[in-house]
C-alpha cells in the first residue's frame, strides 16, 4: 500500500555502483537496519505511480472491472469527501453546547467580536460573559483600545463566523469547526499523495478525525486549531511543488532507444524549475500561521529548509553530481522569496484593521512617546506596529505564572496533563453512587491514538535515517516544527493544546506505520519499501495478518474515542462513570 519509492542517492539508474558495492557507512548501518535499496527505474523515483487495488478485492466483492475502475477513480475525492463529512457531523453535533464561554474563549471570542465591527479590541469589562450568553444585543462593544498578544488572523476569522450567526457560541465556534473540518479533508489528500495511496491516505484522515485534542479544538474559539490548519495547508502546498518539480525535471532528461529515461548531470544541475505557485500559496499559508500566533515562525523556518533539502534530493536523483551548488545557484534565492518576504507580507497586510484606526492599542506610539526615535523616517504606523510587537515579546517571555493546567511538553505525547476547558456538577444523579452527575469538556488526545504514535514516531525517525525515507523525514519536520520550539520556553505557562499544531502529523506517522504492518502487495521493491526484511513472508497469510493487526489497532482507537466522547462534548454522565475515565491521576 505504500508503495512511493524513498528518495535515493544515486542509484544504478545513475551510474552509482553502490547498489553492488555498498560503502563502509552503509555496512555498518546494516546491523541498525539500514537494507540497500531495490534498483527502481528512474521515471518511478522521480514521480511515483498511485497504487491501485489488486482485482481479488474487486472479485470477492463480485463487482465487474469496469465498474471497479470507475470505483478507483472516484475514490481519490470520494473517500476522503466521506471520511470528512463523518468529521463535519461529529464537529457540528450541538456545537453550541455547553452554552457557556470556557476557557480562553472569555479572550478570542470577545476580541474577534470587537475586531470584525471596529477594526481593533476593544477593552472589554470583567464578568461580561454572563450578559453576552444572556443577551449579547445589550452589550455594547467597548470603543477603549485592548492589550492582545496574538496577531490578527485567527480573530478575524472566528469573526466571521460571529458575523454570520451572531455573538453567540455557535457563532464562535463556527468558522474554527469548518477548519478543523476541512484540515481532515486536507490531511486525507496529503496522505494520498505522500504515500501513493488513497487508502492510507483515508486512513491518516479517519484517525485526524477521532483525535480528541483535534475534535475539541474544533469545538472551541481559540487560536491553536486556526494554526494548525494553516500549517497543515503549507504542508500540502509544498508537497504538491515537490511533485511538480519532479515532474518537470523527469520530463526533461532524455530517453534512451529503449523508452527509459536516464540521468543527465548537466540538465540536473541548470534546469531552471521555473514558476511555482503551490510554493508561493505555501509562503502565503505560513504568513496566516504566524498571524494566528507567533510560533507559526518556526514552522516557516522548518518548511524552509525541507523544501530546499527536496530541491536538493530531486537534482540529485536526476543526476546531478553536486546538487546542493545546482540549488544554491538555481533554486535558494527563488525559495526564499517565495516564503520568507511572502510570509512577513502576510503578516503586516494582516493588521490592516489596526493599521487604518486611529485607536487601537499602541497606535499611536510613534507619535507620542516614540518621536524622538532615530527611526522617524519610517511610518509611524510602522515604527507603532514594530514597538507593539516587542511589547509582546517580552510578555510571551516573561509570561511564567503558575496554571493548574500547564504541563512541561515533555509529557505533551503521553498526555500527562490535559486541559480542562470546562466543568460542572449536577446533583440529585440517580444513576450515580455519589449522587452526583459530571459534565466536562477536556481538552485531551484519544489515549491510544497517541500511546502508539509514540511507538510510530520512533519508527518514523527510525525509517528516515536508516531508510533515507523522504516521507518520513517530512513527517518528522512536521512534529518537530511544532513541539521542540516550546522545549525552549519550559520556563514559560504552555499547555497541551499547543500540541495541535502536530496532531495531523502524528496521525500520519500512525498511518505509516500501520502501512508496514499491513506490509506489501508483493515483490522485493514493494517489501523493501516499506522495511521489512528478506525474510518476511510475502503471501496472502501474511497481508491477512497484517491487515487484522492494523484493524484492531483502529477500531480500537475509535472506540477509544467513543468511550471518551463524554469528556469531549461536555454531555452529563455519573460521576462514577467519569471518575472511570481519569485513566492517570494527574487528567483530575
Amino acid at each position: 500500500m505504500t508503495s512511493t519509492a524513498p528518495e535515493t542517492q544515486r542509484g544504478q539508474d545513475a551510474g552509482d555502483p553502490l547498489g553492488e558495492q555498498p560503502t563502509s557507512w552503509q555496512r555498518r548501518l546494516r546491523r541498525f537496519g539500514h537494507v540497500p535499496r531495490p534498483e527502481t527505474p528512474l521515471r518511478e523515483r522521480l514521480d511515483p505511480p498511485y497504487t491501485r487495488p489488486g482485482r481479488q478485492v474487486w472479485s470477492v466483492l463480485a463487482i465487474p472491472p469496469h465498474v471497479a475502475d470507475r470505483l478507483v477513480r472516484w475514490s481519490g475525492w470520494g473517500g476522503p469527501l466521506l471520511i470528512t463529512l463523518v468529521a463535519g457531523l461529529l464537529r457540528f453535533w450541538k456545537l453550541d453546547r455547553p452554552h457557556a464561554v470556557i476557557f480562553d474563549e472569555t479572550y478570542y471570542a470577545k476580541d474577534a467580536w470587537a475586531l470584525v465591527n471596529q477594526g481593533y479590541e476593544g477593552s472589554w469589562p470583567k464578568d461580561v460573559d454572563k450578559l453576552i450568553l444572556k443577551d449579547p444585543s445589550s452589550v455594547p462593544i467597548p470603543t477603549d483600545p485592548g492589550y492582545v498578544v496574538h496577531p490578527p488572523v485567527g480573530k478575524w476569522i472566528i469573526g466571521f463566523g460571529e458575523q454570520l450567526f451572531g455573538f453567540t457560541p455557535f457563532g464562535w465556534r463556527f468558522m474554527v469547526a469548518v477548519l478543523g473540518t476541512v484540515s481532515v479533508l486536507l490531511l486525507c489528500r496529503i496522505g494520498r499523495r505522500l504515500f501513493r495511496s488513497t487508502f492510507l491516505g483515508c486512513l491518516a484522515g479517519l484517525l485526524l478525525a477521532v483525535d480528541g485534542l483535534h475534535f475539541v479544538m474544533s469545538r472551541t474559539a481559540l487560536l491553536d486549531l486556526i494554526v494548525m490548519f494553516f500549517v497543515l495547508a503549507a504542508f500540502g502546498c509544498l508537497v504538491v511543488d515537490r511533485d511538480r518539480a519532479r515532474r518537470r525535471l523527469a520530463g526533461a532528461l532524455p530517453v534512451d532507444a529503449e523508452g527509459v529515461l536516464r540521468p543527465d548531470a548537466r540538465i540536473a544541475e541548470t534546469l531552471r524549475l521555473g514558476w511555482r505557485p503551490w510554493r508561493l500559496a505555501a509562503g502565503v499559508m505560513l504568513g496566516l500561521a504566524f498571524a494566528t500566533k507567533w510560533n507559526g515562525l518556526y514552522v516557516l523556518a522548518a518548511f524552509g529548509l525541507m523544501t530546499v533539502l527536496w530541491d536538493v534530493g530531486a537534482r540529485r536523483t536526476a543526476g546531478a553530481v553536486k546538487p546542493y551548488t545546482a540549488v544554491l545557484r538555481r533554486d535558494l534565492v527563488p525559495a526564499f522569496v517565495s516564503t520568507v518576504p511572502v510570509a512577513i507580507v502576510t503578516y503586516v497586510v494582516s493588521w490592516t484593521g489596526w493599521i487604518v484606526t486611529d485607536k487601537g492599542y499602541y497606535r499611536n506610539w510613534a507619535a507620542t512617546e516614540g518621536k524622538n526615535s532615530s527611526w522617524n523616517w519610517l511610518p509611524d504606523w510602522l515604527r507603532s506596529l514594530w514597538h507593539y510587537e516587542n511589547q509582546v515579546y517580552d510578555f510571551h517571555v516573561g509570561l511564567t505564572s503558575g496554571h493548574t493546567y500547564e504541563s512541561n511538553p515533555w509529557s505533551w505525547l503521553v498526555l500527562g496533563r490535559p486541559v480542562s476547558y470546562f466543568y460542572e456538577e449536577q446533583a440529585g444523579c440517580k444513576e450515580s453512587t455519589t449522587g452526583k452527575c459530571a459534565s466536562e469538556v477536556l481538552a485531551i488526545g484519544t489515549p491510544l491514538l497517541w500511546w502508539l504514535a509514540c511507538f510510530a514516531l520512533a519508527y518514523v525517525v527510525w525509517r528516515w535515517l536508516f531508510r533515507r525515507d523522504w516521507r518520513a523525514g517530512a513527517i518528522a519536520c512536521g512534529v518537530a516544527a511544532g513541539w521542540v520550539p516550546w522545549f525552549f520556553y519550559q520556563e514559560r505557562t504552555i499547555f497541551l493544546f499547543y500540541a495541535v499544531v502536530f496532531v495531523p502529523f502524528l496521525c500520519l506517522a500512525v498511518t505509516m506505520l500501520l502501512g508496514a504492518i499491513v506490509g506489501p502487495a508483493a515483490g522485493q521493491g514493494a517489501r523493501a519499501e516499506l522495511g521489512l526484511t528478506s525474510g518476511d513472508p510475502t503471501g496472502e497469510r501474511r497481508r491477512t495478518l497484517g491487515a487484522i493487526a492494523a484493524g484492531v489497532l483502529v477500531l480500537l482507537i475509535v472506540w477509544n474515542f467513543i468511550y471518551f466522547w463524554p469528556l469531549y462534548t461536555g454531555t452529563s454522565i455519573p460521576e462514577d462513570l467519569w471518575r472511570d475515565r481519569m485513566w492517570l491521576d494527574t487528567w483530575v
